[in-house]
């Protein structure tokens, strides 16, 4: 099956509706394409008959009865337009799921395909190939880049102002920079802080625990005034009326149900997958949460021989709806799919 990166914008919307709507008529898609991309019959059905041959959709029934809908597809993997989505402000959004559903565990499997599995693996075995006779010096630089990137572009993802060029400065000279808040420079240590501890201690992330993601929290958010541990009253997350769990021990039967979870993944990937885009949905402590989700999948990567994500090149407002989209409607499909592309960033450009 081809991959819906593939199709063009107006094909992408017609997944979309389909998703939504569950099936439709021909007339109901050209209904409600009508408004952003007015067709002609000859052209929707070109677009309909494409996706039948890739096998996106199936047609049920003859004549004016035929419908259309999307082929089975993973629950938390159904094709959805991010910016359509968006479209409507936080108030405006239909079916929106505003409370932490227990019941996603159950699905937290089978997140990558075996073809996507198979194609991971040989991307990381010809990176493994291609730097195994890296030089000791180079490859010490090239860890040193990566360091840098990974505290400057996460930092940024949580609204910190410092450049690239900055942090570069501040982690390699310890020179603070002029002009921004002490905060900033203390959030990028501390990213250099915890990704030595996740290197030095890579092993012990191969089964997650508690006190390891507690601990890791901890080195993160340390002198910025957030309070350690397991939060024991209700936050509420900007841009969504998404609200999670405010019970502390209701919160650590959560986390105990998501460390179960990634411990019986077997695949490195999606045990990182599933890390990054639960943590940040349960929000387990009262702040720093994305930025530990972020470098615990990191750990478990490392711990199971794989390269971390730097997420330099991701855009930080697209980010941020993907996780917006998974708390409101369980749909992880932008989490992965970006979460998939740092990873293959990673690889092609770190080391080589």
């Amino acid at each position: 099956m081809n991959e819906t990166i593939e199709l063009i914008p107006r094909q992408k919307t017609i997944l979309a509706f389909l998703a939504q709507f569950e099936k439709l008529s021909r007339e109901q898609i050209a209904e409600k394409l009508e408004i952003i991309y007015p067709v002609s019959k000859a052209t929707l059905a070109r677009d309909l008959s494409e996706l039948l041959e890739r096998g996106q959709v199936v047609a049920v029934g003859n004549g004016p009865a035929r419908f259309y809908r999307l082929t089975f597809q993973h629950p938390l993997l159904k094709t959805i337009d991010l910016h359509q989505y968006f479209a409507f402000d936080a108030d405006q959004r239909q079916g929106v799921k505003t409370s932490f559903n227990n019941g996603l565990f159950v699905h937290l499997h089978d997140l990558l395909s075996k073809d996507e599995q198979s194609k991971f693996q040989n991307i990381f075995r010809s990176f493994t190939q291609a730097t195994e006779k890296v030089d000791a010096t180079i490859r010490q630089r090239e860890l040193e880049r990566f360091v840098i990137e990974l505290s400057w572009k996460s930092s940024k993802i949580e609204g910190n102002t410092y450049t690239l060029l900055e942090t570069e400065r501040l982690i390699k000279e310890n020179q603070e920079t002029q002009g921004h808040p002490k905060q900033e420079a203390v959030m990028i240590l501390n990213h250099k802080d915890a990704f030595q501890t996740i290197v030095k201690d890579r092993h012990a992330f191969r089964k997650i625990n508690l006190r390891s993601i507690v601990e890791l929290h901890n080195v993160l958010t340390k002198n910025l005034n957030i309070e350690s541990g397991i939060r024991k009253h209700a936050v509420g997350i900007t841009g969504t009326t998404y609200k999670p769990l405010d019970n502390e021990w209701e919160i650590k039967e959560a986390l105990e149900k998501l460390i179960i979870t990634v411990n019986s993944t077997a695949y490195p990937l999606e045990k990182g997958l599933i890390i990054a885009s639960m943590m940040a949905y349960l929000q387990p402590f009262a702040d720093g949460n994305k930025r530990t989700a972020r470098m615990l999948a990191n750990a478990v990567l490392l711990a199971h021989d794989y390269f971390p994500l730097s997420y330099r090149s991701v855009d930080e407002n697209e980010y941020k709806l993907a996780q917006i989209l998974f708390y409101e409607t369980h749909n992880v499909y932008h989490v992965k799919r970006l979460f998939l592309e740092q990873y293959t960033f990673a690889l092609s450009t770190y080391f080589i």
